[in-house]
């Protein structure tokens, strides 16, 4: 177990630099003058003094070697210093933060929707494979991955701001915000989740152990309680990390159509407004947090199921 924990490690690690290496890379890569694009940002005059050019070069240090340049911005980064927005002049770290709770709150509560929904419509329709119980399910949880958020959404507004007066139809104020945004990044994961939990009860309903506990007399829900559905969500902990990590860096559809001020909406307006120090903070910010959430889902399910550990030669 201990050489699998350090070999997730290692990978975590070398993904987080080879991830904070490209991020640094983007006032670069559009092939633009990252010093010009800040002056720009700063004055309206397109005719740039050579010498505040000069200047601000040195000023950044990005007069210095690119790989010295990337090594200083990785030891701040690493600290969590992302330096100034170049739209507000606020450092990045506190605006990363506030962002990450509000999406950090519209994450846990989608992913909890969908989990909490998905798990026994998954069961049901695998104890009636192809009834129409079954067939219902599946038809239902379809159309929802069908369904676009950008469409979903402003229908959500129509009905239940404009109609129907129950909820406010954008902004971050109390818990009555959260339910229209919560549902509608909640509707596609639970698709996907009880397809999943459906296929994966499927084969452990039909396995040996399964069939012994019945033989001994357990009744069909005490069996599916005790024996079938630990092992049937463990493909669900996969997908559910894979889920929460990216609801956890923000949705940009729905944040933008809701207006609410999470990581979807600050990066959004980050490359809008070319604010290279939001972006770099933003995407680092997004990508480290799905790698870690990841990196522990694994670690978690190599936990509780030894098979992970064997296979990957870890015991």
């Amino acid at each position: 177990m201990v050489r699998f924990v350090v070999r997730r490690l290692v990978v975590l690690l070398v993904t987080l630099l080879a991830v904070s290496a490209a991020t640094f890379a983007i006032p670069y890569a559009s092939g633009g003058d990252p010093v010009r694009t800040i002056l720009r940002s700063r004055v309206s005059d397109q005719a740039l003094d050579p010498a505040a050019i000069a200047s601000l070069r040195a000023e950044l240090g990005l007069d210095r070697p690119i790989v010295e340049q990337y090594l200083s911005w990785l030891g701040r980064a690493a600290h969590g210093d992302f330096g100034l927005s170049f739209t507000s002049r606020t450092p990045v770290d506190q605006l990363l933060g506030s962002a990450l709770g509000v999406s950090g709150t519209l994450a846990v509560t989608a992913i909890g929707l969908a989990f909490v929904a998905a798990v026994p419509l998954g069961a049901l329709a695998a104890t009636r494979p192809g009834k129409r119980v079954d067939n219902g399910v599946t038809l239902v949880t379809q159309s929802f991955v069908a369904i676009p958020e950008y469409w979903l959404a402003p229908i959500l507004v129509l009905i239940f701001s404009r109609y129907l007066g129950w909820l406010p139809s954008a902004g971050w104020r109390d818990l009555s915000s959260l339910v229209m945004p919560a549902l509608v990044l909640a509707l596609r994961p639970m698709a996907y989740f009880t397809q999943v939990t459906r296929a994966s009860m499927i084969d452990v309903l039909s396995a040996p152990y399964i069939v012994a506990a019945r033989s001994r007399g357990l009744s069909q829900s005490q069996t599916l309680l005790r024996h079938g559905l630990r092992n049937a969500l463990l493909p669900v902990m996969t997908l559910f990390s894979l889920w929460f990590a990216g609801l956890l860096g923000g949705s940009v559809v729905v944040e933008v159509i809701f207006s609410i001020p999470g990581m979807g909406r600050l990066v959004y307006n980050a490359v809008v407004n070319h604010d290279v120090p939001l972006i770099q903070g933003g995407i680092l910010s997004i990508v480290a947090l799905a790698v870690i959430v990841t990196t522990a889902t694994d670690l978690l399910y190599a936990l509780i199921n030894p098979a992970v550990r064997v296979r990957h030669g870890a015991v």
